[in-house]
C-alpha cells in the first residue's frame, strides 16, 4: 500500500472513478491509516454525514466510519468489513455526501451483521438494525464501488438528471485543469 496523503483527502463527488470500483483491502493498520481515519472523521462531521467510506475521501481502501449522531466521540471504524444483510426489505430516502443534492428512495434490509477490524487490530462482529443497519449497507456499497445512483430507479434518475449533469460537468471541468 502506498503512502496516503491525508491532507489532500477531501470529499469525492460522482462521477469520480474511485467511487465506481471495488476498493483494495487494508494490509496494515498503521499511523497512515489512523491519520486517514482522523481526516475522514473531519470530512464526515464537516459535511453533517453519519458515515463515510475511504473511496469517498478519494482513497480506494476497504475502510469506512459511522457515527449515527455525527459526533467525533461516537465514530466507529470498520476495516476490511463484511456486511451480511438480513430480515425484510424496507424502502427509505437516502442521501450521499458523494452525490450532493440528490435524495432517493433505496430499498435496504432492516438488519445487518457486520464483521470488521477496528483501529487496534481487533476483529469484532455486531448485529445492527434500523439506521445503523442502513448505514452499514450504504457504506459497504461504497467499498464495493456502488453508489445510491446504482440503486435508484429509472424515474428517480430522470428526475435528478439536471443535478447529475451538474456534478458531471463540475467533475469534467476540474479534471480539465
Amino acid at each position: 500500500m502506498s503512502e496516503i496523503d491525508a491532507d489532500k483527502c477531501g470529499i469525492t463527488h460522482y462521477p469520480a472513478g474511485v467511487l465506481a470500483r471495488p476498493a483494495e483491502p487494508v494490509e496494515n493498520i498503521d499511523d497512515n491509516i489512523r491519520l486517514l481515519v482522523e481526516k475522514m472523521t473531519e470530512i464526515m462531521i464537516a459535511n453533517k454525514g453519519v458515515g463515510l467510506a475511504a473511496p469517498q475521501a478519494g482513497v480506494a481502501l476497504r475502510l469506512f466510519i459511522i457515527s449515527l449522531d455525527s459526533s467525533k466521540e461516537n465514530v466507529r471504524v470498520f476495516i476490511n468489513p463484511t456486511v451480511r444483510p438480513s430480515g425484510d426489505l424496507e424502502q427509505n430516502e437516502e442521501g450521499c455526501l458523494s452525490v450532493p443534492g440528490i435524495y432517493t428512495k433505496v430499498k435496504r434490509y432492516k438488519k445487518a451483521t457486520v464483521t470488521a477490524t477496528d483501529l487496534d487490530g481487533n476483529e469484532f462482529t455486531e448485529e445492527a438494525d434500523g439506521l445503523y443497519a442502513r448505514a452499514l449497507q450504504h457504506e459497504y456499497d461504497h467499498i464495493e464501488g456502488v453508489t445510491i445512483l446504482s440503486r435508484m430507479g429509472a424515474a428517480a434518475r430522470i428526475g435528478h438528471r439536471r443535478q447529475l449533469k451538474k456534478l458531471e460537468e463540475k467533475h469534467n471541468s476540474a479534471n480539465a485543469r
